[in-house]
C-alpha cells in the first residue's frame, strides 16, 4: 500500500505541475514557433519528474534520495550509453532511405525545407549561410557537438527526467517483470509528453497523431533505458543516454529528403523499426551471450 501511495503521489505531482506549466505557457501566447520560449519551457518541463521524486521521497516519506540509483561509479555501460544514440540516429537514417518517398539529400535541402516554415526569412537565410561556410560536413560537427552536449548540459536536463522515470518509478516497480515495468513506465512517460507534442514538438505536421506516436515510441524506448540503468546500476548512465539522444537525434534527418514527421527521424516509423532491431539484438545478447536474462525476470533481481 505504501508503494502504491508513493507512486500515486509522484504521478499526481508530476502531471499537475507539468500540465499546468504547459497550459500557462500556451495561454500566455507561447507556441512551438517561438524557439527560445519553447526551449526554455521544454527544459523546465524536463526537471519536473526529478522535483516530484525529491518531494515525495525526502519531504513526504523522509527517505534518502541516494536510494534512487544515483551512482557516479563509472563503468563501461556509461560509455555504451554515451555512444549508443548516435548509432541509433545513423541507423534510423539508413532505414529512412528504404522508405518509398525518401531520398538521400547530400546538400541537406530536405532539412532546409523542414526548417523553413519554423523560421523567419532572415533566420532561415542565416542558417543556410552558416551551414555553407562550415569547414567540415555539418553532420560531423553535429555529431561532435551532440556527444559533448550528451555528457554535459543535455545529461543534466536528462537527469531531471531520469531520476523520476528510471529512478523513482523503477524502484517502486521493482517487483514487476522487466517488460511489465517497461510498458507501464513507457506509457506514463509518453502521456507526460502530450502537452508539448500538441504544441508541435517532434511532430509539428501531425500534433494529434503525434501524441499516440510518442506514447508508442516511449514504450519502445523504455526497455533500452531500463536495461542501461540496470546494467550500469546508475540512473546517471540513463541521463547520459537521454542527453545524447536529444543531442544527436537530428543526425537521422540531416541528409534525407521526403517523408514526414510520422515516417522519418528517430521518433517516426524509421526510428520505431530501428528500436525494434536494437531491442532484438540486446535481447539476444542478454539471453544467449551474457545469460543475465534481465528481459524475462523481475527488476529486483538486478538492483
Amino acid at each position: 500500500m505504501k508503494t502504491k501511495n508513493k507512486t500515486t503521489l509522484f504521478l499526481i505531482l508530476t502531471f499537475v505541475i507539468s500540465y499546468s506549466l504547459a497550459g500557462i505557457y500556451k495561454l500566455s501566447g507561447g507556441n512551438y514557433s517561438d524557439r527560445i520560449g519553447f526551449t526554455i519551457i521544454g527544459a523546465a518541463y524536463m526537471f519536473i519528474p526529478m522535483i516530484s521524486a525529491i518531494i515525495v521521497k525526502k519531504f513526504v516519506y523522509n527517505e534518502k534520495i541516494g536510494e534512487l540509483l544515483i551512482s557516479f561509479k563509472i563503468n563501461r555501460w556509461f560509455f555504451i550509453a554515451w555512444g549508443l544514440m548516435p548509432v541509433l540516429a545513423f541507423s534510423t537514417f539508413g532505414i529512412s532511405l528504404l522508405l518509398p518517398d525518401v531520398i538521400y539529400s547530400p546538400d541537406m535541402s530536405g532539412m532546409f525545407d523542414r526548417f523553413e516554415s519554423m523560421m523567419t526569412p532572415e533566420q532561415f537565410e542565416q542558417m543556410k549561410n552558416s551551414v555553407k561556410t562550415l569547414p567540415f560536413d555539418p553532420i560531423w560537427i553535429t555529431l561532435l557537438q551532440g556527444l559533448f552536449a550528451g555528457v554535459t548540459i543535455n545529461a543534466i536536463a536528462g537527469f531531471g527526467e531520469e531520476l523520476g522515470w528510471r529512478g523513482f518509478l523503477l524502484i517502486e516497480f521493482k517487483e514487476m517483470s522487466f517488460f511489465k515495468a517497461s510498458i507501464i513506465i513507457g506509457f506514463i512517460w509518453g502521456i507526460w509528453h502530450a502537452p508539448l507534442i500538441l504544441m508541435g514538438h517532434n511532430y509539428p505536421q501531425h500534433p494529434q497523431t503525434g501524441v499516440i506516436m510518442m506514447i508508442l515510441w516511449c514504450i519502445l524506448l523504455t526497455p533500452l533505458f531500463i536495461y542501461i540503468t540496470l546494467k550500469s546500476k546508475s540512473v546517471i548512465a540513463a541521463a547520459i543516454l537521454h542527453g545524447t539522444l536529444n543531442a544527436t537525434a537530428g543526425l537521422a534527418i540531416m541528409k534525407i529528403e521526403g517523408g514526414n514527421d510520422l515516417t522519418t527521424g528517430v521518433t517516426g516509423l524509421a526510428g520505431f523499426l530501428t528500436l525494434f532491431i536494437f531491442l532484438t539484438g540486446i535481447f539476444i545478447f542478454d539471453y544467449f551471450i551474457t545469460k543475465d536474462k534481465i528481459f524475462i525476470n523481475k527488476i529486483s533481481n538486478y538492483l
